[in-house]
């Protein structure tokens, strides 16, 4: 499956394929991104999600296929090379640097994902905590953050390398609903600001406020696209979430 759109997509996904085992967990996925587009991303637990997430940015080699980004073949390169050419993501479970404060751990993302020196990131990790709603927390540990805080500086992390390409992975799993709302509403000031974003997300109604398409992962393979209010009434995903045979 792939988008279609005018000019060369931001991110493109050919064949990829990927097994452990007798376990596939891409099986020739073909998807592609457009500019400034926010892309959702469903699937049950053990789709194979988060390793495409890893196949993206590099932290795992696919079997097969390519990945490209913004015209380049970048399959070969390492994550951090990556990193440096656009791509962020957030992690599922935020593991900050616990011992630094919120600030360090902002200006060390920013230094290793550009190559700046850590006084010329100052001002733009401040402001980027400031969108976050992290700035009074600046100079707080950050091992003693509620979730909440810990996912938003997560997110202002992956913001500090200068991403063009974001990935999120599950930034709403656990939070109550006003928490989610507030998130919700970041993402969404991303995505108006022109950010590409690919968003992982078991809570749905947080994929509906955002994305502009959704895709359903299962078994390694894609199974519907669309917006999600239509993903949800096909027929092949009824039957991998609720067990409704497809022909019902």
């Amino acid at each position: 499956m792939s988008s279609s759109a005018d000019g060369e997509p931001i991110l493109a996904l050919r064949g990829i394929r990927k097994r452990y085992g007798a376990v596939v967990v891409a099986e020739g996925i073909d998807l592609s991104l457009r500019r400034g587009e926010t892309l959702g991303v469903l699937g049950p637990n053990g789709a194979g999600k988060t390793t495409l997430f890893g196949m993206i940015t590099g932290t795992v080699a696919p079997d097969a296929g390519q990945v490209v980004f913004e015209g380049r073949d970048v399959s070969a390169l390492s994550p951090a090379k990556r990193c440096r050419l656009g791509m962020a993501r957030s992690f599922q479970v935020p593991q900050p640097f616990a011992g630094l404060t919120v600030f360090e751990n902002l200006v060390a993302a920013a230094a290793f994902g550009t190559g700046e020196g850590e006084r010329a990131t100052y001002d733009r990790c401040a402001a980027i905590l400031e969108r976050c709603g992290l700035l009074a927390q600046a100079n707080r540990p950050a091992g003693g953050l509620r979730l909440l805080d810990r996912k938003r500086l997560e997110l202002a992390r992956a913001l500090a390398t200068k991403p063009r390409l974001l990935l999120l992975d599950e930034v709403a799993g656990g939070l109550t609903e006003r928490e989610c709302e507030t998130l919700v509403a970041l993402v969404r000031d991303l995505r108006d600001g022109g950010m590409s974003v690919v968003w992982i997300e078991h809570v749905l109604h947080a994929l509906t406020a955002v994305a502009d398409r959704v895709v359903v992962l299962h078994g390694g393979r894609l199974i519907a696209e669309g917006t999600a209010a239509e993903v949800v009434r096909h027929p092949a995903v009824a039957e991998v979430y609720m067990g409704i045979p497809v022909d019902a």
